[in-house]
């Protein structure tokens, strides 16, 4: 479900010449595997601009974190939710509002405005249709639709507990739990895109002067 939702809002399409075989619908961010998107070249971690390989550090981070809450939305479904699970799921959020939020709106200030438009320069970006979209605008749904997954997740566990009612609490719980792996999932991707294909076109397309300049915005 998730993975059909990320190619509903996906709008970059690749044209011929681009790497990508667009006679069979590929896209470098709507690709048949999500995690092996075709036609990208790979660049290595070592090998980006560190204003690109600060972003990735802290990539390694946050799945970190995404496992950790992963692992308790488990644990919950299993064993039923303790104190010590409900002490984990709350790091996750405060987290998820101090680093995760920040992270993203670093990008979308800092990096996402010329990269778009160095996008639109190389061609990397719709076509056929009256608004011009690139992979940059799949960053930033995303970006959104994290917020608002975090958001019903925390709302779904705030309600479950309200109700005295036990088979009410367990299905506002149980909803409560499916949509914190939609967020697992979504992050997982997320971080996964702009580590293999976002960060390989920014290091391709703006020069190490311009990131440095980035940099000290």
């Amino acid at each position: 479900m998730m993975e059909s939702e990320l190619k509903r809002i996906d709008p970059v399409s690749r044209q011929a010449g681009k790497g990508a075989d667009v006679a069979h619908g590929l896209s470098p961010m709507d690709p048949p595997d999500a995690y092996t998107p075709p036609g990208i070249a790979s660049v290595a971690t070592a090998e980006m601009h560190p204003f690109l390989q600060g972003y990735i550090d802290e990539h390694v981070r946050f799945l970190v974190e995404v496992q950790s809450f992963e692992d308790a939305l488990s644990e919950i479904q299993k064993a039923g939710y303790t104190k010590e699970l409900d002490a984990r799921l709350r790091h996750f959020f405060s987290f998820f509002d101090e680093e995760f939020i920040r992270h993203h709106q670093r990008e979308e200030v800092a990096l996402f405005p010329l990269l778009h438009v160095r996008l639109i320069a190389d061609g990397e970006h719709s076509k056929g249709t009256d608004e011009v979209t690139t992979p940059v605008d799949v960053m930033l749904n995303e970006h959104t639709k994290a917020i608002q997954l975090a958001a019903v997740v925390l709302n779904f566990l705030g309600l479950a507990f309200r109700f005295p009612d036990q088979k009410t609490r367990l299905v506002i719980l149980d909803a409560a739990l499916e949509q914190g792996k939609n967020l697992v999932e979504l992050l997982r991707l997320h971080v996964f895109r702009e580590d293999n294909v976002v960060f390989p076109m920014a290091q391709r397309l703006i020069s190490g002067w311009e990131f440095d300049e980035l940099g000290k915005g």
